[in-house]
């Protein structure tokens, strides 16, 4: 599929054509990257996505307590060399 590049007020654009949104199962946000003669679309990354889903997960299995809480496991390089 060709399509032109258009002016969009002080930017420019393409129209990309709806099936080729659909198979390629883009919709809302977007990250764009330039390679070499290249536009690459990808959909958006959030980094934080699904944690709060994870950590209601964990708090379920029981899996959310701090490492604090847990007491250090002391080598032998702790036990005789270290000064507390």
């Amino acid at each position: 599929m060709k399509a032109r590049i258009v002016c969009i007020g002080n930017s420019q654009g393409v129209r990309i054509p709806k099936p080729l949104l659909e198979t390629a199962g883009l919709k809302g946000d977007v990250e764009l990257t330039a390679k070499r003669g290249m536009l690459v679309i990808r959909p958006a990354r959030y980094p934080r996505a699904g944690w709060a889903e994870a950590f209601q997960e964990m708090a379920k299995r029981g899996d959310d307590t701090l490492f604090a809480d847990d007491p250090p496991a002391l080598s032998e390089w702790d036990k005789e060399e270290w000064e507390w």
